[in-house]
């Protein structure tokens, strides 16, 4: 069923190569992605937040654009909770293997158990479900419990280029050496690989092979940072399960070694949820908004107070929608539109607050001009809010510079890169300042300079 779901999602041409960013430049991803998960849930990796295509959860209204996709989704969330079960599994059998073995060894010799963590479905025995568990209950689940899972597809016979593993000869890379981000402390990892092998694709059986088989699919994993230490190349094949447990994902980094056929994955993944749902982020909105009033007779909008702490933290709140949420959504074009419809009310309940953010902003700045306040106050709310109006500007600039780049122009349309929310002066949007914000902060400068 799973197999099944990873092509049908292909056959709706629900992968996609993302635009990420790395030292300061955008680079389209050799692999092609799609993420699934709880609704409301995102996964943010090298400056780009994935938002789910969300599994059919219970009381959610999910509207899928076909039956198809309905499925996949109801699939790989079964894979999430089996995978679950036996990571639960894997973990306890973990923990009574080193009470019992290693707890008096020294610490050198606990290297030898690394290879352990990666521990592939078949070494897995049945009946540790009963083992007495030594770590608190609630640590492992929240451990375990995968919220989401990225989907990964790539045909290596149709890359024009993939990168040589540096370090130790191991061959083409479709997946360069790192650790997953974003990730709960010392959460796991649990990886089904599928390779869509056939007869025109064989493994190099009959001839003695120098490092790994070129055609066959693997994981590499190495000692973080460490190059000296010799690396261990794993081999996938089709319907292969792997857990990388506990610290492993600190301690090492790991990569995907390119074979000759296409290949899928789906890697479930405890995604850190403190600021990375809609949940979260509805709830700074509605933070920020309570200090904003309407008086009741003229319904004018005022702010209810104007301390500096209060000010910094609404326009951080002002500036996290708009370039974590907002800009980082419509910078992805129309792919989720593929799947779903599921995130355009959220995201136009996003914009709604934002919008009500930047009347804030624009009532700060006619406050700040006024004379009346305390000048010590004054002073350190001016000084402040520049320097986030600062930042706002310098974002605004980069994502627009992004939108407009070689590698989003390559993209085919409905995924190109939207610049959302941008407006001109001549728009007839009514909002209360300009995008460009070069003379609000030029005048807010002189004003700091005036002051002093």
């Amino acid at each position: 069923m799973v197999q099944e779901s990873f092509l049908a999602l292909r056959e709706h041409n629900c992968f996609f190569q993302d635009l990420v960013r790395i030292k300061g430049k955008d680079f389209l991803t050799p692999v092609s992605r799609i993420l699934i998960g709880n609704p409301g849930c995102t996964y943010k990796y090298l400056n780009t937040r994935l938002f789910t295509v969300p599994w059919p959860a219970e009381s959610y209204d999910i509207k899928y654009c076909s039956p198809q996709i309905h499925d996949a989704c109801k699939a790989l969330m079964r894979l999430n909770d089996y995978l679950h079960i036996e990571t639960v599994k894997a973990l306890q059998g973990q923990n009574l293997f080193e009470n019992k073995e290693i707890k008096d060894t020294p610490v050198i010799n606990r290297k030898q158990s690394f290879a352990a963590s990666l521990t592939e479905q078949g070494s897995v025995s049945k009946d540790q479900s009963s083992v007495c568990v030594s770590e608190d209950d609630r640590s492992l689940k929240n451990r375990t419990s995968y919220n989401l899972t990225l989907l990964n597809y790539m045909d290596p016979l149709q890359m024009l280029y993939l990168k040589q593993e540096p370090y130790f000869g191991m061959g083409s890379m479709a997946v360069s050496w790192h650790h997953d981000e974003n990730l709960v402390d010392r959460s796991a990892v649990a990886v089904y690989s599928y390779s869509c092998e056939d007869s025109s694709v064989q493994e190099s059986n009959e001839q003695e092979l120098k490092g790994r088989d070129p055609a066959v699919w693997h994981v590499g994993l190495k000692v973080a940072w460490d190059i000296e230490t010799p690396g261990l190349a794993v081999p996938l094949h089709q319907g292969d399960i792997y857990l990388m447990l506990d610290d492993l994902n600190v301690t090492h980094q790991h990569c995907v070694l390119a074979g000759l056929s296409p290949r899928f994955s789906s890697t479930h993944r405890v995604a850190d949820s403190s600021r990375g749902t809609l949940e979260y982020i509805l709830g700074q909105c509605e933070l920020a908004l309570q200090n904003l009033q309407t008086d009741s007779d003229s319904m004018a909008l005022s702010l209810k107070s104007l301390e500096a702490a209060v000010v910094k933290q609404v326009e951080e709140i002002h500036n996290e929608v708009e370039f974590e949420w907002l800009r980082q959504f419509w910078f992805q074009g129309k792919r989720y539109l593929k799947c779903t419809d599921w995130w355009l009310k959220p995201m136009a309940k996003l914009e709604e607050f934002w919008r009500k953010l930047e009347i804030m902003t624009s009532l700060v700045l006619s406050e700040v001009r006024k004379e009346q306040q305390i000048e010590e106050q004054r002073n350190e709310t001016i000084s402040c809010f520049l320097l986030l109006l600062k930042e706002r500007q310098k974002l605004r600039k980069e994502w627009t510079a992004r939108c407009q780049s070689d590698a989003a122009e390559s993209l085919p349309e409905d995924q190109r890169p939207e610049c959302h929310p941008f407006w001109t002066d001549d728009d007839e949007c009514n909002m209360p300042l300009p995008y460009d914000l070069e003379e609000v902060i030029a005048y807010l400068q002189n004003l700091v300079q005036w002051i002093e």
